[in-house]
């Protein structure tokens, strides 16, 4: 299967969103309303929530949702209030150096359910860098006062109420500067399902957030995550996706003394944290790494990299094939 990803820099939103959202909205309708439309909360209720939680995002909200049309499925969508569940692999960690910290993460999901979109944008007057979920959602990302943020997923079953964590990570980035503000946003927001959020700022301050819905938000200064909360709760995810052996495998490249910046990033590119399980639906899609005090970052794969940052953003497109049927991904030419 062929991926195109696309960087894409639009400071408000306008004409190059909508095209986005025409682009992805067939698919997202389908999987919004895969369990039934009766289970998906009505606008007025996803509104409500929005703005009990996330006032400040509102505005923004209101734009977008004019701009996909106004219609009621699309708003409500756009709220990202109790969407269908959604399970991925992903590991994360910070590279906790003094003069030069950075976050490194790989995305681990089906290539038929990512977006693929890198977009750097400007709408509440502070510029952000981040891979899109959900229309406008955050992945994984940075912003122009130096935090930066990424997800995986939590390895545990539980759905309740709450938001899908990708618009609040948007949040994070939109209106937080430091890692002990994004901290308080993850105790405050309530997520739908479980998730580990990693956080870096531009001091070097971390933070690595547990997030459920059923239970109250752990924070530890953690500077590794993978798909399980401490423990193994879901043992099934945590043995097909090898939560705990990349774990461990972090955590010991972080205690070796002779390891190096440019190394660590590189074993993300490698066995065990690199996945080639597409056809299970996670296999690696992407690497990023986020350096906070030079508003710059990578996005990485096998034998590619596109290299932004707030000062030199450049708009292009790249597929890449990843191969479903023999677990091998190969680059495409890139197209622009």
């Amino acid at each position: 299967m062929r991926l195109r990803f696309e960087a894409i820099a639009e400071s408000e939103p306008g004409p190059k969103w909508r095209t986005l959202f025409e682009h992805h909205w067939s698919a997202y309708k389908k999987w919004f309303l895969s369990e039934g439309d009766a289970e998906r909360p009505n606008y007025l209720k996803s509104r409500r929530m929005l703005r009990k939680y996330m006032p400040e995002l509102v505005p923004t909200y209101e734009r977008l949702v004019d701009l996909a049309g106004g219609t009621d499925l699309a708003a409500r969508f756009l709220s990202l209030y109790r969407p269908p569940s959604y399970i991925s692999g992903c590991s994360q960690a910070v590279w906790p150096d003094t003069h030069r910290p950075l976050l490194v993460r790989n995305y681990d999901y089906s290539p038929k359910l990512c977006e693929g979109t890198l977009l750097l944008s400007c709408w509440n007057g502070r510029r952000v860098i981040a891979m899109g979920d959900c229309l406008w959602g955050v992945l994984d990302g940075m912003n122009d006062a130096g935090l930066a943020v990424s997800l995986s997923f939590g390895g545990r079953r539980v759905v309740g109420d709450g938001f899908g964590v990708p618009v609040i990570l948007r949040y994070v980035l939109e209106f937080c500067e430091t890692a002990d503000q994004a901290v308080e946003v993850l105790e405050r927001v309530p997520t739908h399902m479980s998730y580990n959020v990693t956080v870096l700022d531009r001091a070097g301050s971390f933070r690595t957030a547990f997030l459920s819905p059923d239970r109250s938000p752990v924070i530890r200064q953690l500077p590794v995550a993978t798909n399980h909360q401490g423990h193994i709760e879901w043992h099934e995810h945590a043995e097909a996706t090898a939560s705990l052996q990349r774990e461990r495998f972090l955590f010991f490249r972080l205690a070796d003394s002779e390891e190096t910046e440019k190394h660590f990033i590189q074993s993300f590119l490698r066995k065990p944290l690199y996945s080639r399980a597409y056809r299970h639906g996670f296999g690696t899609l992407y690497t990023t790494v986020y350096r906070p005090q030079g508003g710059e970052m990578e996005l990485l794969w096998p034998g590619a990299a596109w290299r932004q940052s707030f000062e030199r953003f450049q708009e292009r497109t790249q597929q890449f094939r990843y191969d479903t049927a023999r677990e091998k991904q190969s680059s495409v030419k890139r197209t622009v």
